[in-house]
Protein backbone atom coordinates (compact mmCIF):
# COMPACT_ATOMS: atom_id res chain seq x y z
CA UNK A 1 0.00 0.00 0.00
CA UNK A 2 1.46 2.92 -1.08
CA UNK A 3 0.88 6.90 -0.26
CA UNK A 4 -2.11 7.09 -2.88
CA UNK A 5 -3.78 4.10 -1.74
CA UNK A 6 -3.96 5.72 1.59
CA UNK A 7 -5.31 8.93 0.92
CA UNK A 8 -7.74 7.37 -1.15
CA UNK A 9 -8.90 5.25 2.55
CA UNK A 10 -8.75 8.55 4.45
CA UNK A 11 -10.89 10.40 1.33
CA UNK A 12 -13.41 6.91 1.41
CA UNK A 13 -13.63 7.23 5.47
CA UNK A 14 -14.65 10.59 5.24
CA UNK A 15 -17.30 9.90 2.34
CA UNK A 16 -17.92 6.76 0.65
CA UNK A 17 -19.91 7.95 -2.03
CA UNK A 18 -17.07 9.04 -3.85
CA UNK A 19 -16.88 8.09 -7.44
CA UNK A 20 -13.93 7.00 -9.41
CA UNK A 21 -13.17 10.53 -10.96
CA UNK A 22 -13.65 12.08 -7.22
CA UNK A 23 -11.13 9.89 -6.02
CA UNK A 24 -8.71 10.30 -9.12
CA UNK A 25 -8.98 13.91 -9.42
CA UNK A 26 -8.28 14.38 -5.99
CA UNK A 27 -4.60 11.73 -6.26
CA UNK A 28 -3.97 13.01 -9.78
CA UNK A 29 -4.95 9.51 -11.58
CA UNK A 30 -7.58 8.91 -14.16
CA UNK A 31 -10.55 7.61 -13.09
CA UNK A 32 -10.22 3.79 -14.67
CA UNK A 33 -7.01 3.94 -12.15
CA UNK A 34 -8.50 5.47 -9.31
CA UNK A 35 -11.20 2.70 -10.27
CA UNK A 36 -8.37 -0.26 -10.08
CA UNK A 37 -6.96 0.87 -7.16
CA UNK A 38 -10.18 0.85 -5.43
CA UNK A 39 -10.99 -2.79 -6.72
CA UNK A 40 -7.64 -3.60 -5.15
CA UNK A 41 -8.39 -2.44 -1.66
CA UNK A 42 -11.58 -4.40 -1.97
CA UNK A 43 -10.11 -7.19 -2.97
CA UNK A 44 -6.76 -7.08 -0.49
CA UNK A 45 -9.16 -6.56 2.55
CA UNK A 46 -8.53 -2.75 3.42
CA UNK A 47 -12.28 -1.70 2.39
CA UNK A 48 -14.49 -4.25 4.33
CA UNK A 49 -17.64 -2.65 3.75
CA UNK A 50 -19.43 0.54 2.04
CA UNK A 51 -22.72 1.04 3.40
CA UNK A 52 -24.87 4.40 5.12
CA UNK A 53 -25.47 4.66 8.64
CA UNK A 54 -29.08 4.88 9.24
CA UNK A 55 -29.94 6.76 12.22
CA UNK A 56 -31.87 3.71 14.06
CA UNK A 57 -34.39 6.76 15.70
CA UNK A 58 -35.73 7.56 11.75
CA UNK A 59 -36.62 3.60 11.72
CA UNK A 60 -38.77 3.28 15.04
CA UNK A 61 -35.73 2.94 17.26
CA UNK A 62 -34.82 5.74 19.18
CA UNK A 63 -33.25 4.10 22.37
CA UNK A 64 -29.95 2.68 21.69
CA UNK A 65 -28.19 0.60 24.50
CA UNK A 66 -25.11 -0.96 24.58
CA UNK A 67 -25.32 -4.57 26.90
CA UNK A 68 -22.25 -6.04 28.02
CA UNK A 69 -22.42 -9.82 28.07
CA UNK A 70 -20.97 -12.70 30.23
CA UNK A 71 -21.99 -16.16 28.71
CA UNK A 72 -22.71 -19.48 30.35
CA UNK A 73 -19.94 -21.74 30.17
CA UNK A 74 -22.24 -24.02 28.32
CA UNK A 75 -22.31 -21.49 25.29
CA UNK A 76 -20.03 -21.42 22.68
CA UNK A 77 -19.43 -17.90 20.74
CA UNK A 78 -20.66 -19.42 17.52
CA UNK A 79 -24.07 -20.30 19.65
CA UNK A 80 -24.59 -16.45 21.23
CA UNK A 81 -23.70 -15.22 17.48
CA UNK A 82 -26.15 -17.06 15.53
CA UNK A 83 -28.77 -16.56 18.69
CA UNK A 84 -27.68 -12.62 17.86
CA UNK A 85 -28.30 -12.60 14.35
CA UNK A 86 -32.50 -13.99 15.36
CA UNK A 87 -32.88 -10.40 17.06
CA UNK A 88 -33.52 -8.08 14.62
CA UNK A 89 -32.70 -4.90 18.08
CA UNK A 90 -29.27 -6.18 17.45
CA UNK A 91 -27.03 -3.68 15.64
CA UNK A 92 -23.74 -4.67 16.15
CA UNK A 93 -22.05 -7.10 18.58
CA UNK A 94 -17.72 -7.13 19.49
CA UNK A 95 -16.18 -10.19 21.05
CA UNK A 96 -14.20 -8.88 23.87
CA UNK A 97 -11.81 -9.91 26.68
CA UNK A 98 -11.99 -8.95 30.06
CA UNK A 99 -14.65 -9.59 32.39
CA UNK A 100 -17.59 -9.61 29.92
CA UNK A 101 -17.15 -11.56 26.34
CA UNK A 102 -19.57 -8.95 24.18
CA UNK A 103 -20.55 -6.16 24.10
CA UNK A 104 -23.88 -5.61 22.27
CA UNK A 105 -25.40 -2.88 20.78
CA UNK A 106 -29.00 -2.63 19.84
CA UNK A 107 -31.41 -0.25 18.87
CA UNK A 108 -34.96 -0.71 20.80
CA UNK A 109 -38.48 1.29 19.89
CA UNK A 110 -39.24 1.44 23.78
CA UNK A 111 -38.07 0.01 27.23
CA UNK A 112 -40.55 -2.70 26.86
CA UNK A 113 -38.49 -3.67 23.68
CA UNK A 114 -35.08 -3.51 25.75
CA UNK A 115 -36.49 -5.90 28.54
CA UNK A 116 -37.62 -8.41 25.36
CA UNK A 117 -33.95 -8.13 24.01
CA UNK A 118 -32.70 -8.37 27.73
CA UNK A 119 -34.30 -11.56 28.06
CA UNK A 120 -33.90 -13.45 24.91
CA UNK A 121 -30.56 -12.87 25.79
CA UNK A 122 -30.47 -14.07 28.80
CA UNK A 123 -33.10 -16.92 28.38
CA UNK A 124 -32.15 -18.26 24.72
CA UNK A 125 -28.81 -16.98 23.69
CA UNK A 126 -26.90 -17.57 26.56
CA UNK A 127 -26.17 -14.85 28.87
CA UNK A 128 -25.22 -15.54 32.44
CA UNK A 129 -24.98 -12.15 32.97
CA UNK A 130 -25.47 -8.70 31.17
CA UNK A 131 -24.89 -4.98 32.01
CA UNK A 132 -26.97 -2.52 30.11
CA UNK A 133 -25.74 1.33 29.52
CA UNK A 134 -28.25 3.63 27.38
CA UNK A 135 -26.14 5.16 25.07
CA UNK A 136 -26.80 8.95 24.97
CA UNK A 137 -24.83 10.61 22.35
CA UNK A 138 -21.95 8.81 20.12
CA UNK A 139 -19.28 10.92 18.28
CA UNK A 140 -17.91 9.70 15.18
CA UNK A 141 -14.36 9.57 14.61
CA UNK A 142 -14.00 7.47 11.76
CA UNK A 143 -13.54 9.88 9.12
CA UNK A 144 -10.35 12.18 11.23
Amino acid sequence: MDKIDLKMLGLLARDGRLSFRELGDAVRLSSNAAGERYRRLVAGGAIRHVRATVNPAALGRPLEVQIDVKLRPDVSAEQFEAALRKLPQVTSATLMTGSHDYAVRVACADRDDLVRVTEALRGTAGAQDTYSRLILREIDLSSR
